[in-house]
């Protein structure tokens, strides 16, 4: 089979526009208000949520796909009169203390907020223990260990 058939160029090329037009058409449109206060406040409001994707960047910043979907919410929800903070409990009903860039120190969060010191402290407790269990103990030697060292010492090389 060749492309010298204009059916199988005309579907290569195609293919190939397709692919390229692809990532520009799943670009993140960006939402902005007419007005410049919703604007600021759904600005700040993103800062304060988490890609749920990303995990380290907040939905301003995220270019994954649910952070696209988050951000249209929060646009939508905004645009509703909601408040930031029914905005914000929202989320958290529905994604859990994560989507919150900053969770609040409780007893759920816990592990958000001491988790990667445990894990510290747990690196920490096994690098000391390997570091001790590769010491080598200072042991002298027997008294006739000794002796025959000490003689393999002076003796010259007999041509062992």
């Amino acid at each position: 089979m060749s492309l010298r058939t204009p059916a199988l160029r005309l579907f290569f090329t195609a293919l190939i526009l397709a692919a390229a037009v692809a990532p520009v058409l799943a670009a993140d449109v960006p939402l902005e208000f007419d007005n410049p206060a919703l604007q600021q406040r759904y600005d700040k409001l993103l800062h304060r949520l988490r890609c749920l994707v990303c995990q380290n960047e907040t939905l301003a910043v995220s270019q994954a796909d649910l952070a696209q979907d988050l951000r249209g919410e929060v646009y939508r929800m905004i645009a509703d009169g909601r408040t930031n903070q029914e905005i914000t409990d929202y989320l958290v009903a529905r994604y859990g203390d994560f989507v919150l860039y900053d969770p609040p120190l409780q007893r759920s969060t816990w592990l958000l907020w001491f988790g990667p010191f445990l894990f510290l402290l747990i690196a920490v407790y096994f690098m000391a223990r390997f570091i001790r269990s590769r010491r080598t103990a200072d042991v002298e030697p027997e008294p006739q260990d000794r002796e025959r060292l000490e003689q393999l010492l002076r003796e010259p090389d007999k041509g062992e």
